[in-house]
């Protein structure tokens, strides 16, 4: 096939790119049709730009997109690269191989400031996301209430500020729009392979991680004590024998 192209895995159906947007998901009009429960009507686009393409979430799945097992919000493509949309798995073919530079990277938006607590809070929302498991949602209000030993309400009002923050519009699954917002932002980042190993299941949604607390340092051994000798006893008195006088009686 000339020109580059996404092939799905499942049924090994090709599609050339369209010029300017290609639109996937599970919807009748899109120009990818994935037949897959996990992919939302309207899931992802990939743009062209020239040479280049790039994958777009549009943050109105809970499963998001990953490139090459990562979740992402955007991310310029390269030859071979796995898609998935939830758990249907593209790859697209016939792009130009070619060392990015730094300056033809997408630019980001910069991160806006977030105080401790609030960075406290998308960590919790984005941790399922950055585990190894194929896909998973973001973490509700109640989890990262939980995770953070606060009440749900307090959990609610951060995240209302966080999206004023990151200016994620009202809507369905705005949750999930703004982990992949952090994502891409690179405010949160994978776990480390000492971390992922305490990861636990957690009512059936993914994984969470357990931060198990350190066993506690064993108190120092206390010197060894003498054993107590007891002391000798005083010997007892002698006893003295006492003469008397003869011929007198007691």
């Amino acid at each position: 096939m000339d020109g580059p192209y996404i092939r799905v895995e499942d049924s090994g159906l090709m599609m050339p790119l369209q010029e300017d947007v290609t639109t996937i998901g599970r919807g009748r009009s899109v120009d990818v049709h994935l037949a897959d429960p996990s992919v939302s009507r309207l899931h992802a686009e990939i743009v062209r730009r020239g040479p280049y393409a790039y994958v777009s979430d549009l943050g109105l799945s809970r499963n998001g997109t990953r490139v090459n097992g990562r979740l992402v919000a955007r991310r310029v493509l390269e030859d071979g690269d796995v898609l998935s949309f939830g758990s249907a798995r593209c790859r697209v073919f016939g792009l130009a191989a070619e060392e990015l530079a730094a300056e033809v990277e997408l630019r980001r938006p910069a991160a806006p400031e977030l105080t401790r607590r609030e960075l406290d809070v998308v960590t919790s929302l984005c941790r399922p996301a950055l585990s190894d498991e194929a896909f998973v949602a973001p973490a509700t209000a109640r989890e990262i209430a939980a995770d953070l030993v606060v009440t749900e309400a307090a959990v609610k009002q951060h995240l209302l500020r966080l999206y004023q923050k990151f200016r994620i519009p009202e809507g369905a699954n705005r949750r999930v729009r703004l982990a992949n917002e952090v994502v891409a932002l690179g405010l949160v980042r994978p776990l480390p392979p000492s971390e992922k190993a305490g990861l636990v299941a957690r009512d059936g949604r993914g994984t969470r991680a357990a931060w198990a607390p350190a066993a506690p340092a064993s108190p120092p051994a206390s010197p060894p004590v003498a054993p107590t000798v007891p002391a000798p006893a005083p010997p007892a008195p002698a006893e003295v024998a006492v003469s008397r006088p003869a011929g007198r009686t007691a």
